[in-house]
């Protein structure tokens, strides 16, 4: 018996084989191409899976999603951008499994509850921050995934101060000031020669000026953003993950002080902002979580 987990992002998939305490092993990777973009998925999966019978699949995508229908619609993958049945897709190659599709945030909100940070927590919020910024929501012990799937989509919370365009079609979008890509795009408008999150991280903890400002404005971002979900869902934990959030004190200072200036209500007294203890791959666990619970079913 095979159970296969899937992470569709905004610049690469990953998949890997789903065993025992949700732990994803024999991971493999692709970028994602410019064209042809369903052929490299389906590559991976064959790869991944082998010869072996495959029972059961889970999905985890970059938003936003359509969970009724099976199809997503990732804003930084301009060919599926209308709309990809990646759950018809994938039960064409595989059709004796049971498929779960999720978006990205919900599966990283899975992953956490389960074995992460969350584990424990009734009501909280997980994000990730990383080419996008995506997020899910735990409610009463459980994911809240919404009419249509995309609940916790906070990366389209607009923040205050900014109206740079985002690719939903808006302005102002967190995910536009203070994601990884957009925050490498902003600093080499400053003159920034760096091409990379990873390069504009090291930077900042370089002290190279235009970094260190780029990670301040991304922050200060996610701090308001942060506060005002906070403030709606009534929550005291907030758990953040990606690799953008990896960047260490030049992004969390600032966003600390953001959410300090911001989260002023008194029953957000209590509120809690910490990094994910998964360092790699919550998404492809939070879809591995899906799986194995298809095959409980």
């Amino acid at each position: 018996m095979t159970v296969l987990a899937l992470d569709i992002g905004a610049t690469k998939f990953m998949a890997g084989v789903v065993h025992a305490g949700h732990a994803v092993r024999d991971v493999r990777q692709v970028e994602v191409p410019r064209e042809d973009v369903w052929g490299a998925c389906r590559g991976l999966l064959h790869e991944v899976a082998g010869s072996a019978p495959v029972t059961a699949v889970g999905i985890g995508s970059a938003g936003p999603v359509d969970v009724r229908t099976g199809v997503a619609r990732p804003l930084n993958i301009p060919e599926w951008k209308a709309g990809f049945p990646i759950v018809g897709a994938v039960q064409k190659l595989f059709p004796s499994a049971t498929l779960r599709f999720a978006i990205d945030g919900a599966c990283l909100a899975l992953a956490e509850h389960r074995v992460g940070a969350l584990r424990g927590v009734s009501d909280a919020l997980a994000m990730t921050v990383s080419s996008g910024i995506g997020g899910g929501i735990i409610a009463n012990g459980a994911v809240l995934l919404g009419r249509t799937g995309n609940a916790g989509h906070v990366g389209h919370i607009v923040v205050p101060g900014w109206d740079t365009p985002c690719a939903c079609g808006g302005f102002g979008c967190v995910e536009a000031v203070a994601s990884g890509m957009s925050s490498v795009r902003w600093a080499r408008e400053q003159g920034w020669s760096g091409s990379t999150g990873v390069q504009l991280s090291a930077a900042a903890n370089a002290d190279d000026e235009i970094a260190v400002a780029a990670l301040h404005r991304a922050g200060t971002a996610l701090g308001a953003a942060i506060a005002s979900a906070a403030a709606l869902l009534d929550i005291d934990r907030v758990v953040v993950g990606g690799g953008f959030a990896q960047s260490g004190e030049p992004l969390w200072h600032p966003l600390r002080a953001a959410l300090a200036e911001h989260a002023r209500m008194d029953y957000l007294t209590q509120l809690q902002v910490v990094p994910s203890q998964i360092t790699h791959g919550a998404t492809l666990v939070g879809a591995g979580v899906l799986a194995t619970t298809a095959t409980a079913d």
